[in-house]
């Protein structure tokens, strides 16, 4: 069976400490039974958390639905937003877990990004560095969110056309997101071998699609 992989980029900077981290636990929890429920995604999809900070960690090693626990995400009470660091170690990531195809046998299907802030890059120039190279790693699909009024739409739109904004981080708002997160996996999961595209699903009133 051919793989899906699917990464998620977590902001965890000081901003998120309090209601909003507890909040994206809930929700991820929440899209996590809900990929569960489908019988193909348990087939063919695997998933790594990576959250970042100061630090960047995998929280998450790449791994199929079936075998995936969530732990508790954490995040420290300040600190800065290194979205270009973990972009560097997304990198990295990918090209060594992604299998590419060889003359005899398959490779992975084509990976999915879902990034996920409610801030900007403290290390913008890292952050610019490595757009070209993420987008070189031919996802099928990058999806930039970003949450609250802090969050900054245009830095994600140089990464990739599919930015969202959520006017806040809390429970509510980022349910909504993270169904709509798995509504879009699976949609993937279902085209796959069929188009080169992820077709989004209509966002909820809660996501608003930046044009």
């Amino acid at each position: 069976m051919r793989r899906l992989p699917v990464f998620f980029l977590l902001d965890t900077s000081g901003s998120m400490y309090g209601e909003p981290i507890q909040a994206l636990n809930n929700a991820l929890s929440g899209m996590v039974n809900t990929l569960r429920m489908d019988p193909q995604a348990m087939d063919s999809l695997w998933l790594s958390i990576i959250t970042f900070d100061r630090e960047v960690k995998e929280v998450t090693p790449l791994v199929e639905l079936a075998n995936f626990q969530l732990p508790e995400i954490t995040c420290p009470q300040s600190g800065p937003t290194h979205t270009g660091y973990a972009l560097e170690f997304l990198h990295a990531k990918v090209n060594s877990e992604v299998r590419k195809g060889t003359p005899t046998q398959k490779g992975d299907w084509r990976p999915l990004l879902f990034l996920f802030t409610d801030g900007k890059p403290s290390d913008q120039q890292l952050y610019r560095k490595m757009i070209p190279l993420i987008k070189g790693l031919n996802f099928a699909t990058i999806v930039g969110c970003a949450a609250g009024k802090a969050a900054d739409n245009d830095m994600l739109k140089e990464l990739t056309d599919t930015v969202v904004h959520l006017d806040t981080a809390d429970s509510a708002t980022l349910k909504q997101f993270f169904k709509w997160v798995s509504d879009t996996i699976e949609q993937g999961n279902k085209s796959m071998g069929t188009t080169e595209q992820v077709t989004l699903p209509p966002p909820p009133s809660e996501v608003n699609l930046i044009i």
